[in-house]
Formats: C-alpha cells, structure tokens, sequence
C-alpha cells in the first residue's frame, strides 16, 4: 500500500479548492471575506503550499457545495473504498428526483429480509 504525503494532500486540496471558487465566480478575495481567513492563506492554500485546517475546509465545502468525496477520491488506494466513492459521486451526478428514486430503492433493499 502506498503513502500519501502531506504535499500531495495539500496540492490536491489547493486545486479541487481553486477549481470549485472559479466554478462559483468567486475572486479570492471574495472567498477570504466569506470564510473569515486571510487573503494570503487562501493563495497559500490553493497553491498547495500550505494545509487547510478541518473547520475551514468544511466551510469552503459548505460556501462552495463540495461533496467530501470529490476532496479525497483522488488520494484514496483501497479498492473497496474507491469503488463506494465511485457509486457516491455517480448519485451525486444524478438530478434530485432520481435521487429520490435511488434512495426510495436503497430503503426497499434494506428492508428486506
């Protein structure tokens, strides 16, 4: 099993993290008022320079509507633990009322015995 480093987790992070302000039309500036951070740590941090603490990675999660699996299905080894990432973000691809369906689906399934 490989390692992930540090580097490559925070270089991941910074891109998904650039990708999704500019997806949202959001400058840096903009996003550091919203999260409360510094201008500077957000350029850091989006450059892969530095690592983003828990609590203001799910707020840009929560300010740019990113699912946790887009974050790490990039870093993640394990087959079985990929494949459940895979299935996740094919949902989250899905509109709301196929949504409704599949989960409508998953509780039929769960129910039987």
């Amino acid at each position: 099993m490989s390692s992930v480093s540090k580097s490559d987790i925070d270089k991941n992070f910074g891109k998904i993290l650039r990708e999704f302000r500019v997806k949202n039309k959001l400058t840096q500036e903009q996003l550091s008022e919203k999260l409360g951070i510094s201008l500077k740590y957000i350029s850091r941090i989006e450059n892969g320079n530095n690592g983003v603490k828990t609590q203001t990675l799910i707020n840009y999660m929560n300010i740019l509507g990113i699912n946790p699996n887009t974050i790490y299905a990039s870093l993640i080894t394990n087959e079985k633990v990929a494949k459940n990432v895979e299935i996740s973000e094919k949902l989250c691809a899905l509109p709301d009322d196929k949504k409704d369906f599949i989960v409508a689906i998953i509780d039929l399934l769960q129910n039987l015995k």
